[in-house]
Order: C-alpha cells, then sequence, then structure tokens
C-alpha cells in the first residue's frame, strides 16, 4: 500500500501540534507517577527493613498489585474516579510502586552489616544512620529500581487509552482503529526515544549522585 506508508515525514509535520500534546501529556504522567512511587516506597522500604517482619507483607503486597492486567486496573477505577488523568496517574504510581518497593527493601538489606556497625560505634543514631549511610550504600540499588520503573510506566501509559488518557496511546488507539501505518509507527517510535531519553537521563543523575562508583571503577 504505496499510499499508507510505515513513515511518513508529512504525517509528522501536518499533525505535530497534536503529537506534541500528546507526548507531553505522556512524559508528564510518566515523570510524575515515579516521583510520586519514590516518595511512597521509599518511607516503606526503610520501615520495611527495620522492622523485619514487615518485608515480606510489603513485598507481598506490592507484588500482588502487579498481578491485576493494567487493561483491569484502569477499568476499575474509572467508575470511582472518572475518566481523564486521575485514574491513570494512579494506576502508574500502583505499578511503579511494585519495582520500586522491591528493589528498595533488597538494596537496603544489601547494606554491609559491618558498615552499619561502624556506625553504631561512632554514635549515629538511626536517623543519621539512615541518611548518611544507608541510603547512600543503597543507592545504586534503588537507582535501578527507579530507571526499570520509569521504562516500564512509559509502557503503562499507552494503555490509559482505555479510560481516555493515554498520551501517546490514543495516537496508537486511533491508528490501529483506522491502519494508518504512519500514525502507529509515530507514536511507537517517539515511546521508544521517550524511555530511552529517560533512562539515559536518569543513568546520568545516579553517576552524578554516586561519584563513589566513578572512583571505584577507575
Amino acid at each position: 500500500m504505496p499510499g499508507n506508508p510505515w513513515f511518513s515525514w508529512d504525517y509528522v509535520t501536518a499533525n505535530w501540534d497534536a503529537i506534541r500534546e500528546a507526548l507531553i501529556i505522556h512524559a508528564s504522567l510518566t515523570i510524575e507517577a515515579v516521583a510520586i512511587a519514590i516518595v511512597v516506597s521509599l518511607p516503606l522500604a526503610a520501615l520495611a527493613t527495620r522492622v523485619r517482619w514487615l518485608a515480606a507483607p510489603v513485598v507481598g503486597f506490592a507484588s500482588t498489585l502487579y498481578t491485576i492486567p493494567s487493561l483491569a486496573l484502569f477499568a476499575i477505577l474509572a467508575p470511582f474516579m472518572g475518566i481523564g488523568r486521575a485514574p491513570v496517574l494512579l494506576g502508574l504510581v500502583l505499578y511503579a510502586l511494585v519495582v520500586l518497593v522491591r528493589t528498595a527493601v533488597a538494596a537496603l538489606q544489601g547494606v554491609d552489616p559491618a558498615v552499619l556497625d561502624a556506625a553504631r560505634g561512632l554514635g549515629y543514631g538511626r536517623a543519621r544512620r539512615f541518611w548518611t549511610v544507608e541510603l547512600p550504600s543503597a543507592l545504586p540499588g534503588i537507582l535501578t529500581g527507579v530507571r526499570l520503573a520509569t521504562v516500564s510506566t512509559v509502557a503503562l501509559v499507552t494503555v490509559g487509552v482505555v479510560v481516555g488518557y493515554g498520551g501517546l496511546g490514543n495516537l496508537l488507539f486511533r491508528g490501529f482503529q483506522s491502519f494508518y501505518r504512519a500514525e502507529i509507527m509515530t507514536a511507537t517510535v517517539l515511546c521508544l526515544l521517550l524511555a530511552l531519553v529517560l533512562d539515559v537521563l536518569l543513568w546520568l543523575l545516579g553517576r552524578a549522585l554516586t561519584p563513589w562508583l566513578r572512583g571505584r571503577a577507575a
């Protein structure tokens, strides 16, 4: 079908305003959902690490959330929160929590006990020990979880089209309905590029926040 190409710059230029708006919605939903999930997951992980018996229930509850299909979750939230941004954002936060809680708990539990004992010996209280010893030591593992959660959230945003707010997913849905190849491919490529850009930015942030790892690698 020469009249229906997969790649069409004419489609992009003619529909740039709609494409840009969908991309902004997609990016803002991803960033906001991951940011909220980070704020919620870190205290949960710290509590689960401090109170050992809570680790299994917290991680188990987070894992249970991931067994709910994304389409079903957004559909369940819609009657209570309406159609639009709110149910999509909440669903994305819940899914991001699954990854972030599990990785944060594992990272905090993996801190060298000898390092913690040394901090106690120096008279560090719980709060000071957490912020100056445990969290920096666990930061590489936590950042890995943030990167995974971000990339998966970029993909999940597209499912938000089921409640009318899917960012680039709206373009995908329209493209599949009409089998307009250029629209399908444009949305797909932009999703991939968005995930790649955010992942690279988080990798650079991780390098900036963990300078001791660069020195160790050298």
